[in-house]
């Protein structure tokens, strides 16, 4: 479905993604972990065309989109709940809904039904501004607000990050269900043990290259990973 050849990105002068390549197949889960600063998240700009690559090859269903418009891209089927969730504060919770079908026409209505049936609390304050909600629960609309779009790729950055471990442990329930209704996720997260537990297939980052890569047991039962990622000593 998505295949990254050879990419290469920058910001200005300083090389960040450096000949990385990564797939991700049909209704799999694929996590990319890494460190801070690795390049995890420049990963997923370049996908959605935030950044420009500089060389490097990225298609979607067999097509080239390196390089494309945003909205162009969105439209192919692929959609980011980006880190840090940038919900629209001052618009309604519906609004910010509506704002992600942006690229669609017709009515939304179902789709908002959807969602509310993956995060009921959104339903039970569809009308109150963004702002007022928790992190948690700007997760939930965020990722709600990506899913409005279509996607039949979803592109997850840091979906756990400063969030309580009792909202993790949720928002990662409705990534498996989402997971089970046909999509295929690219996800890319700090907490690698709950990446690893939720994924087919992962990827290691190290400084924009990719220094590992296997299904999940077999990362899981790697010392490096193990000791680096997983906070295990041999």
């Amino acid at each position: 479905m998505l295949r990254i050849e050879g990419l290469c990105a920058s910001y200005g002068e300083r090389l960040v993604l450096e000949n990385l390549s990564i797939e991700v197949g049909k209704n799999e889960i694929v996590s990319l972990i890494g460190a801070n600063g690795a390049g995890k998240s420049t990963v997923l700009k370049s996908i959605m065309g935030l950044l420009r690559p500089t060389s490097g090859s990225i298609s979607f269903d067999g097509a080239e989109i390196g390089g494309r418009p945003v909205n162009n891209i969105v439209r192919s089927g692929i959609s980011l709940c980006p880190e840090g969730r940038r919900v629209f504060g001052n618009m309604t919770i519906r609004e910010n809904l509506e704002m992600g079908a942006y690229v669609r026409t017709g009515p939304v209505l179902s789709d908002i039904e959807h969602i509310l049936e993956l995060f009921p609390v959104l339903g039970e304050r569809l009308n109150q501004p963004a702002r007022v909600l928790s992190g948690g629960e700007q997760q939930m609309l965020a990722i709600g607000r990506a899913l409005m779009a279509r996607p039949r790729l979803l592109l997850l950055d840091e979906p756990s990050m400063g969030l309580a471990p009792i909202m993790v442990d949720r928002i990662f329930e409705v990534v498996k269900s989402i997971w089970s209704q046909g999509m295929s996720i690219l996800l890319v997260e700090q907490n690698a043990a709950m990446a690893l537990d939720i994924c087919q297939r992962a990827y290691v980052i190290e400084t924009g290259r990719i220094a590992l890569q296997g299904n999940a047991d077999e990362l899981k039962a790697n010392k490096m990973v193990s000791s680096v990622f997983l906070g295990r000593g041999e």
